[in-house]
């Protein structure tokens, strides 16, 4: 739908696409067998602007419109997912809620320093114990003084190796989501570690760990938000992360869609290219007519947060059909490659590994269902 964007926009996604192609896609299958990515892609990410592309430009970011930056989350998500979600955690989920909820100090510290790439940004939400239900969450923050000593664990946490600040969520109250405060913890305090984990089914190559708060200090001064509004800053970083997630998955479908269009057109079997099949034609014609929907939907959240309207219930819908059509497309491109689809010689078994995922992270489908529900009947089906 190129009619769309602007002369801008699109010099943006050409920017992004050549960055892709020459940075990233001929490493990617190698990053992806040995589930290690080469570090240096953060300075070469910080060098085209894209750590902080949708940061305001007064911190050292792009300052890119929302739908701007889905163009450059799509072209991310056709390349690798891996990468991809190091630019979509740093600028959403990490920099823009600092930038939403930060005072003064703290964007001047840490939103600088998350463009350059000096220190990335992760967000630990997600817990062994609570995962759709992170009201429910354990991880205790204690005051002490004019200081907070945090005790708990996370998991599952994109760049947690790899962060030099993690946005922690922990109860500073009673229970439930009026008890849960967000602080900035910087990942060279004293008593945090973090495990890398291995063996994921996708996204194999991006840094996914398990964090260790033991009796980690951090002064009043990093708390993000005021104290037991820590769920509101998580559910806000959610709206923007499920945008750039949407956009992401956009990028796996379209890429789908491109390698079964040059594979059906190389490809011969019975005397004539399989591009002239009907049920060949039926696969991809679905698949492209699902990622052209999904991208639309991406791109109408995008909309209403650049126009400032509330936009909660259109990120939900994004993210849950782009991430659903994600794997669709996947695993019809499978199918459209045949057996040389189950190997990584081309890159559709990577996509569906790396898109099945996106059903899970950041609210699974069950819950972006349960979202629009209740944002649509006005009951929640939520205890």
């Amino acid at each position: 739908m190129d009619f769309a964007l602007t002369e801008e926009q699109l010099l943006i996604r050409e920017t992004a696409r050549a960055f892709c192609d020459r940075e990233i896609v001929p490493h990617a299958r190698d990053w992806d067998r040995t589930e290690r990515m080469d570090l240096g892609i953060v300075a070469k990410l910080a060098d085209v602007g894209f750590l902080g592309c949708a940061l305001p430009e007064e911190y050292g970011g792009m300052g890119l419109d929302t739908i701007s930056y889905c163009l450059v989350m799509e072209e991310l998500g056709r390349a690798d997912s891996s990468v991809r979600g190091i630019v979509s955690v740093n600028n959403g989920l990490a920099g823009k809620t600092i930038a939403t909820w930060g005072t003064s100090d703290q964007k001047a510290e840490w939103l600088p320093r998350l463009c350059s790439g000096e220190a990335l940004g992760c967000y630990g939400l997600t817990e062994p114990g609570s995962g759709s239900d992170p009201a429910s969450l354990v991880t205790r923050a204690e005051r002490d003084g004019d200081s907070w000593v945090i005790n708990g664990s996370k998991i599952f946490i994109t760049l947690g190796s790899w962060a030099g600040v993690c946005l922690v969520f922990a109860r500073t109250g009673g229970e439930g989501p009026r008890g849960i405060t967000c602080f900035l913890v910087p990942r060279s305090s004293d008593g945090f570690t973090a495990r890398k984990i291995d063996g994921k089914l996708g996204l194999r190559a991006q840094d996914t760990a398990e964090l260790f708060l033991d009796d980690v200090r951090v002064p009043d001064s990093a708390r993000l938000g005021d104290e037991g509004a820590g769920f509101k800053v998580a559910m806000s970083a959610l709206d923007n992360g499920r945008i750039s997630l949407a956009a992401g998955s956009v990028g796996i479908a379209q890429g789908c869609v491109d390698a079964c269009l040059a594979y059906a057109a190389d490809r011969t079997q019975f005397g004539r290219s399989i591009a002239t099949f009907q049920l060949v034609q039926e696969l991809i014609a679905d698949t492209a007519v699902e990622t052209e929907a999904a991208r639309m939907l991406a791109w109408r959240a995008a909309f209403l947060a650049d126009a400032g309207e509330p936009y909660t219930l259109a990120a939900s819908q994004a993210k849950y059909y782009a991430s659903e059509v994600a794997v669709r497309s996947a695993n019809a491109a499978v199918q459209v490659h045949g057996g040389y689809g189950y190997i990584d010689e081309f890159p559709v078994q990577k996509y569906l590994r790396d898109a099945r995922v996106s059903t899970l992270y950041e609210g699974t489908s069950q819950i972006q269902k349960l979202l629009i529900g209740r944002a649509l009947t006005g009951e929640s089906a939520f205890l």
